[in-house]
């Protein structure tokens, strides 16, 4: 990226997946980082236990299986990274003993990072003793967080919770050095919500509602509305504690990440709610607590320190994006949306007149990827986008199919936006058709298309190079 002249770097939550689901956005903590972004050979212990060459024949199967396959295999590689960290683990338990000098480092993440480690390494010992049982069907003792029911826990499981530690204090490490050496700014991503079987859900339990879950309302592109099957927030009760909660993400992001998107920002000021019964409503219910609750909670997000940016795509009432403007927060502008709907012929708006508290892009991880996009566009909405002004002088020809030098049409009109920062997926900066993620129901292969060739042959692979020479002559400096 730094070779194309690019500043930040967007990455989808890092968050633990829950182990049931592939998506980022179901999470067994919103604090943790998911083991699976560890680097077993970059870990010292991994390399004294032997490495590699140490693990048990089940993983190496599941080593080279995951290997192998051409999209992400989960199971496969959860299976390959717990057994390598296991035998790490095991030699950092020796080394610890000995007095090794890497335990200070260790104790001193575990004080700095109680405040949400210590039920993180609780639950996920305990959800490793259910056999990954939802935390609702555990004992009641340690259901309902009994004091000595988890006193007893945690002499119980004194091992299980400090390996869970140290996956979290070698992550930690790792991330670490990575933002010192990256040249580039990474933003993360704040998820409108986490699984119900998580750590959060378990320890903040009068925070949320088990029995309704949140979604989205019909819309034109989901007209029987959506149903994300994560449990409710408790607004008032979550008020009550000043937001505590969100409060306690909102630092955790601003120590990782240089700033951060919020998700589906319309949420914090109404969820979707969906009832057992099938009933959904907005709640909060009126528009004046909506707006005291939305501008309150964008205003503590702000507060972390780090910079935000809000996906506020969908139907959005005015007052969260003027709350938005007030607060000079961005919010997206996604060039194929982005058209005067009220007049005649629907034109569409061109990119340099976009307004500079904005983030341009061509696409999410939500929608269909540039090619798809205008391999699917009927002829008059081709036509009409090489006719914005900024499409015309970037080339693009509205009759052509789909080609490379589509793409960089495309590209270069984006890249010519008056938005503060421009952010283009992966997918689009090549040309490919590989989506990320489709929101339609029982779709398979969400989540799991992997990248086809390994990071570190970036500065190696001919294609790669190229698009970064590309996006260099037409990314030009635009300091944040």
């Amino acid at each position: 990226m730094s070779r194309a002249g690019m500043d930040v770097l967007q990455l989808l939550p890092i968050n633990e997946m829950d182990h049931a689901h592939n998506s980022p956005y179901a999470a067994l903590s919103a604090m943790a980082i998911d083991p699976l972004f560890i680097s077993l050979p970059e870990l010292p212990e991994f390399g004294e236990a032997g490495g590699e060459g140490a693990l048990d024949a089940a993983a190496r199967d599941a080593l080279e299986a995951a290997r192998r396959s051409r999209t992400v295999d989960y199971p496969a590689i959860r299976a390959a990274k717990c057994a390598g960290m296991r035998l790490a683990f095991g030699r950092f338990q020796e080394a610890l003993a000995q007095g090794a000098p890497r335990g200070a480092a260790f104790h001193a993440f575990v004080a700095r990072e109680a405040w949400w480690l210590d039920d993180h390494a609780l639950f996920r010992a305990l959800h490793d003793e259910s056999g990954g049982r939802y935390w609702r069907e555990w004992d009641e003792g340690a259901r309902d967080r009994h004091p000595e029911a988890l006193r007893n826990a945690r002499e119980r499981l004194a091992d299980r919770i400090r390996y869970h530690a140290f996956v979290q204090w070698a992550a930690d490490e790792q991330w670490a050095r990575v933002r010192r050496e990256s040249g580039v700014q990474i933003f993360g991503d704040f998820p409108f919500m986490v699984s119900g079987h998580s750590a959060d859900v378990w320890s903040r339990q009068q925070d949320f509602r088990i029995d309704a879950s949140v979604g989205a309302p019909p819309d034109a592109g989901s007209p029987a509305g959506q149903d994300w099957g994560l449990p409710a927030y408790r607004w008032d009760v979550c008020a009550d504690s000043d937001y505590a909660w969100l409060r306690q993400r909102a630092a955790r992001c601003a120590g990782l990440f240089d700033g951060f998107r919020v998700d589906h920002l319309v949420g914090f000021y109404r969820s979707y709610v969906r009832e057992r019964d099938g009933r959904a409503e907005f709640v909060p219910g009126q528009q004046a607590d909506q707006m005291r609750q939305g501008n309150s909670i964008l205003e503590l997000l702000k507060s972390s320190g780090a910079r935000i940016i809000a996906e506020d795509l969908g139907t959005v009432p005015d007052f969260v994006r003027e709350c938005m403007a007030r607060l000079s927060v961005p919010g997206l502008k996604v060039l194929r949306w982005e058209r005067e709907w009220d007049e005649s012929g629907q034109p569409f708006r061109d990119p340099a007149d976009y307004p500079r508290v904005s983030v341009a892009t061509t696409g999410t991880h939500d929608t269909e990827t540039l090619a798809e996009w205008w391999d699917a566009a009927d002829p008059d909405e081709r036509r009409q986008c090489a006719a914005i002004p900024s499409m015309r002088d970037a080339g693009l020809q509205g009759d052509a199919p789909f080609s490379p030098a589509v793409r960089d049409a495309l590209l270069r009109g984006l890249l010519a936006a008056g938005s503060e920062l421009v952010l283009l997926p992966v997918q689009d900066i090549f040309g490919w058709r590989d989506r990320i993620n489709d929101p339609a129901p029982d779709v398979t292969g969400n989540w799991t298309w992997r990248l086809p060739w390994p990071a570190e042959e970036w500065l190696t692979e001919p294609e790669a190079l190229e698009r970064a020479g590309f996006l260099r002559c037409f990314a030009g400096p635009k300091p944040l």
